[in-house]
């Protein structure tokens, strides 16, 4: 295949890798913003009874493999093929750079929610409730700097 047969393909496939790049970003956000909600009720409840302690664990465990990691993936998956579009990014401007340092940091935040489930698990030394609250700010802070930079284009 030519660079050019390469360069139509990736645009006429455009529409469709910027849709499954919406909602893999939709369905990976939802889960960064519930995952840490869950944490502050394990904690502050969780604790109390072997039911409601292994109620959490499940649901933090289903919710981290079967959405978040899966959405995830594609997120980055469709965001790479969009990269790879000739002509889309224009590298000498600020915003595409402030996005890659997003999502840097939401790639780490996902990894470290994925600690602290093995902490939780096993019983260590985790943040309180009001700690997890605090952390719960963290995606809605990196996705106003990804959507202002993405939207906005400076």
């Amino acid at each position: 295949m030519t660079g050019s047969d390469m360069t139509d393909l990736l645009w006429s496939a455009y529409p469709w890798v910027k849709a499954g790049h919406i909602m893999a970003v939709i369905a990976w956000m939802a889960g960064l913003f519930y995952l840490p909600r869950l944490y502050v009720y394990h904690v502050e409840r969780g604790w109390d009874a072997e039911p409601t302690r292994a109620l959490f664990e499940t649901m933090e465990e289903r919710l981290l493999r079967v959405i978040m990691n899966p959405a995830m993936i594609a997120s980055w998956g469709f965001g790479l093929i969009l990269v790879a579009t000739p002509g889309l990014i224009d590298w000498s401007m600020i915003w595409p750079w402030l996005k890659a340092v997003g999502i840097a940091a939401m790639t780490w935040f996902h990894m470290w929610l994925a600690g602290q489930r093995r902490k939780l698990m096993a019983g260590d030394d985790v943040l309180t409730g009001r700690g997890y609250r605090m952390m719960n700010e963290v995606p809605t802070l990196l996705m106003v700097l990804i959507v202002v930079s993405v939207v906005v284009k400076f």
